[in-house]
């Protein structure tokens, strides 16, 4: 522990997968804080609550020793425990409600510090405030989701379909961080809810189930599993941990660590819950899934998405190990292969989340993440020529059908630079106040709205001021603040071609009531000049009509947008299977 961090012990992936038997338990560094009864911290209210049995959990106290350091109640004992006695621990884990809070309190602040190393600043919920609650036996059903009207995470619980163990959502790593990414999403990007295509609708699952399984694999336990499979595979010389070259390609790390490892995953919840990892990486690469309508269904659509990032860790990985030396005859050192994996899903999910400043905050499609996630690592990394990760990301992204939008982007794939910084009008406002003045941000978008392209047609508001502080691998700090606006236009069928310059889909009716979107990033570097403006201009044709027509085919104008129960509705929807 150092002074601002503290370790708590969690289930490293879920009581399913285990070691010689025993549980993968992971003691993980989260931001330090005195915990009140729950544990209750200052981002985080865990209250136990059961609605279905109508019972409240009395929580644990936590207590610290005299220099600061929390007691770890669940702490596996120093002494090595015989094998009846570690089951005997384990058991006692799985049973206590106590350590369930303890669980899902921790992975959520490891996923929130996640965020807000990555984004450099404070990252808010998705909802008005500063604490979320979490029920960790919020009831009996095989359901688990995020409720912004409720300001919490929801887990519930059931018998399981193997055995009639009971089964706890809130016992998985991956789920646990799947529902805190959406929470954290949805306070990022708050329209990303709204109505909009098939990639806008996909995005939310997808992003969460990127940032749940990276976060799984950035920790050794699970990474040295699924390499070794227990102790089979381990080759001892010398003191050291040897593993054979041929157990390390591409295809041989996914037979391991994602196949095998994906068997277990969730195994307990059989239909009840749709296994990410084993469905993405299963997704064998080819370049006609998007136009395929089995995966216009959002959660369909949005593994696309966690394959492309998954298999580019693969692609990484394996890049890295090539570099690493061998012993004898194409022995690999464990230990090093294992720290390789770890590095690279720490480097993925860093910039996986950074990508989401350089997003466009309305109508998102994949391409434009791929440009975000390549802009953003090329600002923090130039130079790339060791490992290629821009280069292996966007081949990896094109297997799968996915690649950036040409206009907008330069030949790097990454988004182009703004070329108008001459033009621009920069003295009307006050540099200091548009860093975090909405307000004056709004007036510089106004006098620059000719040049910016902004449709003064619709409503206009800015919506955040946030700034960034990022730290490459070579210790380069880059400062920049991340303005988002966006455009609002509630329309009658009849006004479609006239203000969108569009024609109104077969069967619309003239007083069919819909609301078209624009918007946009604005990016300043630290003297106050525009970086980049990733815009989703009002006055896109084409767009508008791909979105309309994708609207009215699917049902999605008569969608009625419930945000205390959307992502509860979401999740039975992917529980049940597609």
């Amino acid at each position: 522990m150092t002074g601002n961090t503290q370790r708590l012990t969690i289930l490293a992936q879920d009581p399913a997968v285990k070691q010689n038997g025993a549980l993968v338990l992971a003691q993980v560094e989260i931001p330090y804080e005195m915990l009140a009864d729950g544990p209750v911290g200052y981002r985080v209210k865990v209250v136990d609550f059961d609605a279905t049995t109508n019972t409240l959990y009395r929580p644990h106290p936590y207590v610290y020793q005299p220099d600061g350091q929390i007691v770890d109640p669940f702490a596996l004992p120093s002494a090595k425990l015989s094998r009846k006695a570690r089951l005997a621990f384990d058991q006692e884990l799985l049973q206590n409600p106590n350590f369930h809070a303890q669980h899902v309190y921790a992975v959520v602040m490891r996923t929130l510090a996640r965020f807000e190393y990555a984004l450099g600043r404070r990252v808010p919920w998705g909802f008005n405030g500063h604490q979320i609650h979490i029920a960790p036996h919020a009831f009996c059903d095989a359901n688990a989701f995020y409720s912004e009207k409720d300001r919490g995470l929801m887990f519930g619980y059931f018998d399981g379909v193997r055995s009639k163990q009971r089964v706890f959502t809130c016992l998985s790593h991956d789920i646990v961080a799947h529902e805190a990414t959406h929470a954290l999403l949805d306070g990022l990007r708050n329209r990303y809810t709204d109505p909009s295509g098939p990639d806008q609708a996909a995005f939310h699952e997808g992003f969460s189930d990127i940032v749940a399984l990276l976060s799984v694999f950035s920790l050794r336990p699970i990474v040295e599993l699924g390499l070794t499979l227990g102790e089979g595979r381990i080759i001892k010389r010398d003191g050291l941990r040897l593993i054979q070259e041929g157990r390390l390609t591409q295809q041989a790390i996914a037979d391991s660590i994602l196949f095998g490892l994906g068997k277990e995953f969730g195994q307990q919840l059989g239909g009840a819950r749709v296994n990410a990892l084993r469905r993405s990486i299963a997704l064998e690469p080819r370049k006609d899934y998007l136009d395929r309508s089995e995966y216009e269904e959002p959660h369909a659509r949005g593994e696309l998405l966690a394959a492309a990032l998954l298999r580019s860790f693969l692609a990484l990985w394996v890049a890295r190990i090539q570099q690493l030396g061998t012993f004898g005859r194409q022995l690999y050192n464990l230990d090093m292969v294992i720290d390789e994996g770890t590095k690279v899903a720490n480097q993925l999910l860093t910039m996986a989340i950074r990508a989401l400043d350089y997003c466009p905050p309305v109508d998102l499609e994949f391409g434009d993440y791929l440009a975000a996630l390549l802009t953003v690592d090329r600002e923090v990394a130039p130079d790339d020529a060791r490992y290629s990760y821009r280069d292996a990301i966007k081949e990896t992204f094109a297997s799968y059908g996915i690649t950036v939008p040409g206009p907008e982007t330069d030949a790097d794939a990454c988004w182009k630079t703004f070329d108008l910084n001459e033009d621009i009008v920069y003295k009307r406002t006050n540099f200091e106040s548009m860093l975090r003045d909405g307000e004056e941000v709004f007036r510089f978008i106004w006098e620059n709205r000719h040049l910016l392209r902004i449709d003064d047609r619709g409503y206009t508001q800015v919506i955040s001021v946030r700034p960034s502080m990022r730290q490459g691998p070579d210790g380069f700090m880059l400062r920049e603040t991340i303005c988002e606006y966006v455009q609002i236009a509630d329309l009658f069928g009849a006004e479609v071609t006239a203000v969108l310059k569009i024609s109104r889909p077969e069967g619309m009716s003239s007083r069919q009531r819909l609301r078209a979107y624009g918007g946009g990033v604005l990016v300043f570097d630290q003297y106050g000049r525009i970086k980049y403006h990733i815009e989703r201009r009002l006055d896109d044709a084409a767009r508008q009509k791909r979105r309309l027509d994708y609207l009215w085919d699917s049902g999605g104008l008569e969608q009625v947008q419930d945000s205390r129960n959307q992502f509860a509705v979401a999740h039975r929807v992917r529980a049940g299977g597609h």
